[in-house]
């Protein structure tokens, strides 16, 4: 990539989650983007330095919301503070990203954007890397949109899905990489149950939709434009106003009558245009507990168990735990548990069951807990 075109590359890392997935540890004073998982910064620092292999860091912007940049000046406090872009509300991913294409498309009028979650965990970053550079080459001179699919090996129920259709000659600049594929995309999937899962495991044509997207400007505004016109012309509005003293007025009255809907739903899976490159790079969106214990064990497995004089257990196997520094957690004869626990929060839970945290988080602010979420 020159330096004249890497001037034209941006990156949007979307910073809005409200932490619910991860609970008790990820709430919503400081959502799973904030955490530290694995001993080696919290998951949106770890984001931000991986992207900027390829983008530069005055070209990334965070989006995020008022919580979000409170939280950012405490985990990036060398983060450029104009590059945070603070939703009023949230509202999902397609105005998510329409509000971030605007303030892009104000700063240059040729930007490559790519757009990706602050709280994935990718381990194999140098592959990654050249996905997303290929990506980039491919949408600086084709006017279509660009997503990242992940291999699945098996049926996940808490990822969604995109189907490939025709293959396509891949781009040059992947052609040092080991296992990747072009394709032109046939149908973007919703996360399924078990059995469609199942079925899309074994067709061989359906990937894991990791979330990425790389795009030119004008092929989004585009799309935009054809498949959500009420939300292009708050876009516009938007874009009008940044800069002027109606600039906040004018965020916070389009964030008031914008419905969610997410950028899969309402662009891609109508877009004229879409492409798939795909690969394998150690790629999971930690959406439950037993996710990140797939990760934990395969680190222990690599770099060796971590002893712990604090955690005391007798006849048990299988057994994942979480707690604060300092705290003694005893545990006999019981096996295959996630423990998670917080200063005012404890979770139990059989190992496979950890995808049914949100009920917790559902049950506790019926019955007026909100406090612990």
């Amino acid at each position: 990539m020159s330096s004249e075109s890497g001037n034209h590359v941006y990156a949007l890392i979307m910073a809005g989650g409200s932490g619910r997935i991860l609970w008790p540890v990820s709430r919503k004073k400081k959502p799973k983007q904030f955490v530290e998982l694995f001993d080696e910064g919290c998951m949106i620092a770890r984001t931000l330095k991986r992207i900027t292999a390829c983008v530069r860091e005055e070209n990334i912007f965070i989006i995020t919301s008022e919580r979000g940049r409170t939280l950012l000046a405490d985990s990036l406090p060398e983060f450029r503070p104009q590059n945070i872009i603070a939703e009023p509300s949230s509202r999902n991913t397609a105005p998510c990203i329409a509000l971030a294409t605007a303030h892009i498309r104000k700063r240059d009028p040729d930007a490559v954007t790519v757009v990706l979650p602050a709280d994935h965990l990718v381990l194999d970053e140098p592959a990654f890397i050249k996905l997303v550079r290929a990506g980039i080459e491919f949408a600086r001179s084709n006017e279509g949109l660009v997503t990242i699919g992940v291999t699945a090996d098996r049926p996940e129920t808490s990822y969604g899905y995109i189907q490939a259709d025709e293959e396509l000659p891949l781009p040059a600049s992947t052609a040092s990489l080991d296992g990747c594929r072009f394709f032109k995309v046939k149908a973007f999937a919703e996360k399924p149950d078990y059995a469609t899962a199942l079925q899309f495991v074994e067709s061989h044509d359906f990937f894991w939709n990791s979330g990425v997207f790389i795009w030119h400007i004008d092929a989004i505004s585009r799309e935009f434009e054809r498949s959500m016109p009420d939300l292009y012309k708050d876009l516009i509005s938007i874009y009008e106003s940044l800069g002027t003293k109606d600039e906040e007025k004018v965020i916070k009255d389009v964030y008031s009558w914008i419905h969610p809907i997410s950028i899969d739903y309402g662009i891609m899976e109508k877009a004229s245009s879409v492409h798939m490159l795909t690969g394998e790079f150690g790629w999971t969106d930690l959406g439950c507990w037993d996710e990140v214990l797939k990760v934990a064990e395969s680190r222990a497995a690599v770099n060796g168990e971590q002893h712990d004089s604090r955690l005391v257990q007798l006849d048990c196997e299988n057994l994942y735990i979480r707690k604060p520094a300092g705290k003694v957690i005893c545990t006999i004869g019981v096996s295959d548990l996630i423990i998670v626990e917080t200063d005012d929060a404890l979770l139990i839970c059989n190992r496979g069951s950890s995808h049914r945290v949100g009920e917790v988080a559902d049950i506790l602010r019926r019955e007026d807990l909100e406090e612990y979420l």
